[in-house]
């Protein structure tokens, strides 16, 4: 791997806890006249459908770098990892991480897709492996 691959990965992996962080810091977002329309205090997790986007499309660049499960997965690693260390520790002893249905939407949208696409990954480059055996 060279040294610009390896920035790169390293770009989607510090992406990943960015990302990580802000969808758990705005998970709680309400339209409650606040920081949102005043709609009836409704919940609004919007970080939802951005873990969903992202996730996904960090672990397709990944696998572009290097075409492995393992190496593909390492922003969906690194992303859970991050929401795990906010479940055990918060930032000045606070609760980061809400105990209701939008944590594990959060979850379920951010692991769900990613994972599917490291399967893609996988079979790209058990394909790719197949034809290489052909020739």
């Amino acid at each position: 791997m060279t040294t610009g691959e390896r920035v790169r990965y390293g770009g989607l992996l510090a992406a990943s806890v960015v990302l990580a962080v802000f969808e758990l810091f705005f998970l709680p977002l309400r339209l409650d006249g606040r920081v949102l329309p005043d709609i009836g205090a409704l919940p609004f997790p919007i970080t939802v459908v951005l873990a969903g986007v992202t996730m996904p499309w960090l672990v397709v660049r990944a696998g572009r770098i290097k075409a492995k499960a393992a190496f593909a997965g390492g922003p969906l690693y690194i992303w859970l990892a991050t929401l795990l260390v906010f479940v055990v520790v918060g930032p000045g002893g606070d609760m980061v991480v809400m105990t209701d249905w939008r944590t594990l939407l959060l979850l379920a949208a951010g692991a769900f897709p990613a994972t599917v696409k490291i399967g893609d990954v996988l079979a790209r480059a058990t394909r790719d492996d197949h034809d290489r055996a052909d020739h």
